[in-house]
């Protein structure tokens, strides 16, 4: 059986969701290709793999309708931010409240974004949702992209979006080329329970052996952590046992709040940037982990993916209210060219960070100690860096500023 569609959006985790939900008033027609269906029965323990999302996310997530599901059901916001360096003056703090805002972001699990927008792209008469399915092929043709599935399906469409994450069936299809390095680090996440209340902070510590960062729950007592360390020494922080583990956490977070215990399990995953030659070739788009992959240092991973999901929407209707070919790469060269910027922007700056306080030199500690420092000081200087992290700065899509777009 074939089937013709507008738009297949390959991948239904929280980027290609978004992208679905963006064009809920419109009359394109989309398919949404899905190979696991999300358990919708949430744990009393959080699930370990969360995101920090942003103001310019929460903006886009409110425009899509998916806010209000995420709040029902789990979302911690935080009011501040604590950064120091272990055995050094380098310090930098970021309170809500000298900004005006209400908070600095929310901590949320991917599969609570990923069901809140399910819901809302469920109610849509547009989308064909094919989940749990996987894709056989794909043939690229001149005014049209030939897909089949394994359930026997086939599609076409005028344009495929690859929202299959970092190892992406879609842009291995096309041979994009991908300039990538691996960061040298495994990040190993679990929830902790601490003696001492986290009082919606959010912290991070840099180490000689990489960053440690704790992320506030729900729960007064729990945190979400990334631990990002050599690949080696990941695996036995996850393999050690509970005691020694907890014994290692509590003292490389500097006893910050109290003693720490694991609850739960502990995965570990290496840290590689990735960043697609192309995010748009002919009838085929890349958006989020399948055209970039960044260190979760500053947490922006899942923010650069709903931006995406945004930016090309907006580029999409716009060239469908005027009548051209949504899928040719001319037409799609827009969105490329804004989304590999800020892309490009935000992996130099991850770079910048780690590698600013890679090792302990004394004469780097220094300057990282001065550099942190100043920027606490002067004025207006942390104003900048917290609204450029919120998202409230920047080339940004009309959803990320609040403002629907229109379909008119």
């Amino acid at each position: 059986m074939m089937q013709s569609v507008d738009i297949a959006i390959v991948g239904g985790g929280m980027v290609g969701l978004a992208l679905a939900a963006a064009f809920k008033d419109t009359d394109l027609r989309i398919a949404v290709i899905e190979s696991n269906e999300p358990d919708n029965q949430l744990n009393d323990l959080p699930d370990v793999r969360v995101s920090a999302l942003s103001r310019s996310s929460e903006n886009i997530l409110r425009n899509l309708g998916a806010w209000q599901g995420i709040l029902q059901r789990r979302a911690a916001p935080y009011s501040a931010m604590e950064v120091w360096e272990q055995d050094s003056f380098a310090r930098i703090e970021f309170d809500a409240d000298k900004l005006a805002q209400p908070d600095l972001g929310h901590i949320v699990e991917n599969r609570v974004i990923q069901l809140a927008l399910l819901d809302q792209v469920k109610q849509q008469s547009n989308v064909t949702l094919l989940m749990p399915t996987k894709c056989n092929t794909l043939a690229i043709g001149e005014s049209e992209a030939w897909l089949t599935l394994d359930n026997g399906q086939a599609l076409t469409a005028k344009l495929v979006v690859g929202a299959d994450g970092a190892n992406s069936w879609v842009r291995k299809q096309q041979d994009i080329p991908l300039t990538h390095w691996d960061y040298g680090h495994s990040a190993v996440v679990a929830n902790i329970k601490t003696a001492e209340p986290h009082q919606k902070v959010a912290r991070q510590v840099f180490t000689p052996q990489g960053p440690l960062a704790f992320l506030p729950l729900g729960d007064s007592h729990m945190s979400s952590i990334v631990w990002s360390t050599e690949p080696n020494r990941a695996d036995k922080l996850v393999s050690m046992s509970p005691s020694e583990f907890n014994k290692s956490l509590t003292a490389e977070f500097d006893v910050r709040l109290g003693l720490c215990e694991v609850v739960g399990e502990r995965f570990a995953f290496p840290l590689r940037m990735r960043y697609a030659r192309d995010f748009a070739v002919e009838r085929v788009a890349l958006v989020g982990d399948a055209a970039h992959t960044i260190h979760p240092l500053a947490g922006q991973g899942v923010n650069l993916g709903l931006l995406d999901a945004a930016s090309l929407a907006q580029e999409v209707l716009s060239l469908w209210r005027l009548g051209e070919d949504i899928g040719t790469k001319r037409n799609l060269r827009g969105y490329e060219r804004w989304r590999k910027a800020e892309a490009a922007k935000m992996i130099a700056a991850m770079q910048g960070f780690k590698d600013l306080f890679s090792g302990d030199n004394p004469a780097k500690k220094l300057v990282r100690g001065i550099g942190m420092t100043l920027v606490s000081q002067l004025p207006g200087a942390k104003d900048e860096i917290m609204k450029r992290a919120l998202g409230l700065k920047g080339e940004l899509p009309d959803l990320a500023k609040g403002h629907k777009i229109s379909v008119s």
